[in-house]
């Protein structure tokens, strides 16, 4: 996975790099095989420098999957913890799209096993009470 980070109003360290980066790399194993690369983007930094109560941290991350964007953000007191409740957002996001993804796999893989189980002539027989359809042809 690609992280491409960007950081607004504060300075990016290599340890705040370093920790993101982990973050979101975890991430891996709840995508599924993928041919083309998946890119996450992920934005943290300060909302405003002028807020009464301290500072409050922003992070948000999109990761770009085929046909799909996912997208979490956060807004928290402390900047590691904006950071991990977007990894949280997102894997949660990420799990459902991967049991999405296996379901429609499931699904095409019994329509194929019922198909290969029929004869070609079968395919196209008309049920006893079905209404033919004019297709046009």
């Amino acid at each position: 996975m690609k992280v491409t980070i960007k950081a607004t109003n504060i300075i990016l360290t290599p340890e705040l790099r370093r920790m993101i980066e982990e973050k979101i790399s975890t991430l891996d194993k709840f995508i599924p095989h993928i041919d083309t690369l998946v890119e996450a983007w992920v934005e943290v930094g300060i909302i405003s420098r002028h807020h009464q109560k301290g500072k409050i941290y922003r992070a948000e991350a999109d990761v770009q999957l085929p046909g799909r964007i996912l997208r979490g953000e956060a807004e928290e007191k402390d900047l590691y913890l904006a950071i991990t409740q977007v990894k949280d957002e997102l894997q949660r996001e990420l799990k459902k799209y991967k049991g999405k993804q296996q379901a429609l796999d499931k699904r095409r893989g019994r329509l194929s096993k019922v198909l290969t189980r029929l004869s070609p002539s079968a395919w196209f027989k008309r049920k006893k009470g079905a209404r033919i359809r004019d297709e046009g042809i």
